[in-house]
């Protein structure tokens, strides 16, 4: 690391690959168990305190707690906004009839879950960074948790729908994520939902370029490394991460003992125009984005167009 804080030219291409491709520093990446009297509380179970709970990496808990604020990204700029309400219209395809308790593990600041609870859902929030639960608790219409998709605190068979819409990308190790799915695949029900969000292998090659990024020949460099290995490197100003092929997302699932997923594109196939900036200020491609979407979310060879993935399956039992 010191070697690398010495090396002034490496340092002016990350330097480069920040400005010119803000996505992979999390801007454009572009994502309750009986609440009662404590909806609008931070409610007190502390999971990374556990004995033999997982540790969040450090460098994530900076990013996050200190670096980047997450509450504004999926509101600021076009393909925020399409990544947000995209996600919206995909869940709502699949959700069960409020009220239903939602498990919203890796939540963030509290986006999906602020809209959930509006329609009337039980919702909890479970996120590994204190910050994030902080301004989660702040809505005061559900219920907001420190805890790690990995190990949660929730009984078995507690949820109708468990979310994952952040903490599969966070984890580098496939047995690490096979462990998240398990936990998910525990807590809800037989029958019950579970969703789960991926960054798309191609997603840092499509955005990046779309801002020019991929014309330096050291980006250029940074982004066949990500292509061929997946894996982020948190120098490059974004924090570690992992991006999934469609084969390892259903790879992934089946080494939980979950059925094989539905995959849906996000994005959708405009995702290089938003991805530009070009047209932030315009309404009509983003309804266009969000049509063309529409179009091409369950079309095979359309998912590698969209930076985000959602997997859809049921838990084994009975189905809803």
């Amino acid at each position: 690391m010191a070697r690398r804080e010495r090396d002034h030219d490496r340092t002016a291409v990350q330097s480069r690959l920040s400005a010119q491709a803000p996505q992979l520093q999390g801007e454009e990446y572009s994502v309750a168990a009986r609440l009662g009297s404590e909806k609008n509380q931070i409610m007190d179970t502390d999971l990374t305190a556990r004995a033999g709970a997982p540790a969040l990496h450090p460098h994530i808990d900076d990013y996050y707690g200190r670096r980047f604020n997450e509450v504004d990204r999926l509101g600021a700029g076009a393909l925020g906004r399409l990544e947000r309400e995209r996600t919206k219209e995909l869940l709502s395809r699949f959700l069960p009839a409020a009220p239903a308790r939602i498990l919203d593990v890796g939540g963030g600041p509290g986006v999906y879950a602020l809209w959930l609870a509006s329609l009337g859902y039980e919702v909890l929030l479970i996120d590994p960074v204190t910050r994030h639960v902080e301004q989660a608790a702040q809505y005061g219409t559900f219920a907001a948790q420190q805890g790690d998709a990995r190990n949660l605190a929730a009984s078995d068979a507690s949820a109708d729908v468990v979310l994952l819409l952040g903490p599969l990308y966070h984890l580098v190790d496939a047995a690490e994520r096979a462990q998240a799915l398990r936990e998910a695949r525990r807590v809800v029900r037989p029958g019950g939902l579970i969703a789960a969000a991926f960054i798309s292998r191609q997603a840092p090659i499509v955005e990046v370029a779309a801002q020019l990024g991929a014309n330096d020949d050291r980006i250029y460099d940074i982004l066949s490394t990500l292509r061929d290995r997946g894996e982020n490197d948190f120098e490059s100003g974004f924090t570690v991460a992992y991006f999934h092929t469609v084969e390892e997302i259903r790879e992934d699932f089946a080494t939980s003992g979950l059925d094989e997923p539905t995959l849906f594109g996000i994005e959708g196939p405009l995702l290089p125009l938003l991805a530009s900036r070009l047209v932030d200020d315009r309404p009509d491609y983003l309804e266009a984005a969000v049509r063309a979407a529409r179009l091409a979310d369950d079309h095979a060879a359309l998912l590698p167009a969209s930076a985000h993935l959602l997997a859809v399956t049921r838990a084994p039992g009975l189905r809803a």
